[in-house]
């Protein structure tokens, strides 16, 4: 439920509707907008009776909200969310982010190859993964927190901000240490417990859809973490389980646009992961912009044929440099369609 007050309400009106909400056993959260206030209730698990607030002084509207996310929705948070990583903004009103490096840290040699690649390219935030949940119990399962200090020192060796994954509650505090930001893969968007202990982090998080996640099981998820106090959160779609099989995932570019009416967080796009295949990324990469994604995560290689972890869907250096080259092209465009002198000449 949303309680919508007059702009004219006082501090003393404000407060006895939190202490009704409070009376109801439920859970107060003002909302300050630019005119007027608004108060999300929580806590609650089917229809609340307003009856008791609704003619309390200073109410202006209540709007029942049967979501079962409510504090990343729209309704609660009209405001787009800008969310901050290193020197790097997600959200309305800027451009599009790149993070971009190697799916796996292998070496300090390959890491600082990548990093170097990736930042004369002109990306804004390097990744790289220490902790790797693979498929196979026999496959490469990363460095762990050896391959979290080399990637700390590759992002300070090129001054950018570092983002990594992290798998279980016991690595929040070592990437904490090293990283700028923490990723939760695929396989743990529904895992809530440790989406509830990186919602008690001061730390950005980026949480990316499971692999047969709805949309409304996404933002769900996106909830656990911001309902923690930490609405510092950025979404990625990175393709979805499907029937099909010549690509690795299926990419749901219809997910940025919805998802951007549905909830104020910011949402990317990881074509690598969602193609699987490399002539598909850059192609991808154009489209997710083009929908709309306030970014994107892109896998960089020194030796995509080296290596490994996922080298099918990684760039090289030269490949990742075209891109971004056609990524600011197509920015220079969008700016242009949305200059009003634009449409007048249309």
């Amino acid at each position: 439920m949303l309680i919508v007050m007059h702009h004219t309400a006082s501090e003393e009106q404000i407060r006895a509707v939190e202490q009704a909400v409070a009376a109801l056993g439920l859970k107060a959260q003002p909302i300050p907008g630019g005119e007027r206030t608004a108060i999300g209730v929580l806590g609650n698990r089917g229809y609340v009776d307003d009856t008791t607030i609704r003619d309390l002084p200073g109410v202006l509207e209540i709007i029942h909200v049967s979501k079962p996310y409510k504090m990343v929705s729209r309704d609660f948070h009209p405001m787009a969310t800008v969310v901050k990583v290193g020197s790097a903004a997600l959200g309305d009103g800027g451009p599009p982010v790149v993070m971009a490096g190697p799916c796996s840290i292998e070496s300090e040699e390959q890491m600082m190859a990548a990093a170097h690649l990736v930042k004369a390219a002109g990306a804004q935030v390097l990744r790289g993964g220490a902790f790797k949940p693979r498929t196979g119990p026999h496959s490469f399962q990363g460095l762990g927190v050896e391959g979290l200090k080399i990637l700390h020192a590759a992002g300070r060796e090129v001054e950018l901000p570092v983002v990594t994954e992290v798998m279980r509650i016991e690595q929040l505090e070592v990437a904490c240490r090293y990283a700028d930001m923490l990723q939760i893969g695929a396989r743990n968007m529904q895992n809530f417990d440790l989406l509830k202990e990186v919602g008690r982090l001061r730390c950005p998080i980026l949480l990316k859809r499971g692999m047969s996640a709805t949309i409304e099981e996404f933002l769900a998820a996106a909830e656990y973490i911001v309902a923690e106090g930490n609405d510092q959160v950025v979404l990625c779609e990175r393709g979805i389980r499907t029937f099909e099989t010549a690509t690795r995932n299926t990419l749901d570019l219809s997910v940025v646009p919805l998802v951007k009416a549905l909830s104020h967080l910011p949402i990317i796009v990881d074509p690598s992961h969602a193609t699987g295949r490399r002539p598909l990324v850059p192609i991808m990469a154009r489209a997710a912009l083009a929908a709309g994604a306030h970014g994107l995560m892109i896998e960089v290689h020194p030796s995509p044929d080296k290596a490994l972890c996922d080298g099918a869907q990684s760039l090289d250096g030269q490949g990742f440099a075209l891109l971004m080259k056609e990524l600011r092209f197509l920015q220079d465009c969008f700016a242009k369609l949305n200059d009003p002198a634009f449409e007048t000449q249309v």
